[in-house]
């Protein structure tokens, strides 16, 4: 950022960013301009460390989703699993969850008719007096109908990472999802250890936290160890995944590089 701003723009640019913000930068560089300026290329790596992040939540989802439906034999594998599997109580919850804001999603396209249609089956015998709009719009989309496909979109990292944890060894690693990372020498826990790390990543960059130093080298080996053994009977660097977001590392890396470095010439 070349922009200079007055002392006045800069008192109201900390105003809009906050103070305690920007009070590590200011008091490693002594500048509050050096400091802002510090703040938006944090953001700005963080942006397209983001958007590698989703192509990897996006390709282990839609890996996880295909595993578990062939496995599961039913559409329905994500709300009625078959018997006798069950979801432990988190990812229960996270379905649920998804389903209800799927419905929201899709209540708020109806027109009113179409909402107004939903009475008949929210209420079979006649809609109770003094019903208030916030419950009658509850009872409705219960019975919106919704594709699965709809339901997982709607799940975050957190849930699919939970699959690969110690609660699912028994139940969906050894007899199924160990297929979604066949690699022989691939282990159930070195995959959760580095969705762990790409989650936690993940969280602070939606919140707009930065993501520098050590966690950013532990990160970026996560996406790498990921996008190289998914569906892979060999990690390799060659396969589509690991080639699509190759050029996007690339430009990550040198950009904190830079920004490291640039951090680390304040510090001397």
């Amino acid at each position: 950022m070349s922009t200079k701003f007055a002392a006045d723009e800069i008192a109201c640019l900390i105003r809009f960013l906050s103070a305690e913000r920007l009070k590590s930068l200011i008091e490693l560089t002594g500048s509050e301009q050096s400091a802002i300026e510090l703040h938006q290329e944090t953001l700005a790596l963080g942006a397209q460390l983001m958007g590698v992040v989703a192509t990897i939540e996006i390709s282990l989802r839609n890996s996880v989703c295909n595993n578990l439906s062939q496995h599961f034999g039913v559409d329905t594998w994500l709300l009625q699993p078959p018997i006798p599997f069950q979801w432990k109580e988190p990812e229960k919850k996270k379905a649920v969850m998804a389903q209800d804001s799927a419905q929201r999603a899709e209540y708020s396209k109806l027109n009113q008719v179409e909402k107004t249609a939903l009475d008949a089956c929210a209420y079979p015998h006649g809609r109770p007096p003094n019903t208030s709009h916030a419950k009658r719009s509850k009872d409705r989309r219960k019975h919106i109908q919704l594709p699965t496909g709809k339901v997982v979109a709607e799940l975050t990292l957190y849930f699919w990472k939970r699959l690969y944890g110690p609660e699912y060894e028994q139940t969906l690693w050894r007899p199924t999802l160990k297929r979604t990372f066949p690699n022989k020498n691939v282990k159930r826990a070195d995959i959760a250890i580095n969705l762990e790390k790409i989650y936690q990543a993940r969280n602070r960059l939606a919140h707009h936290e930065p993501v520098l130093h050590k966690r950013f080298d532990e990160t970026i080996l996560a996406i790498e160890y990921i996008s190289e053994n998914l569906e892979a009977t060999i990690q390799s660097t060659a396969l589509p995944l690991p080639r699509l977001i190759a050029d996007d590392l690339l430009r990550i890396k040198a950009q904190a590089n830079e920004l490291h470095d640039k951090l680390t010439a304040y510090k001397k």
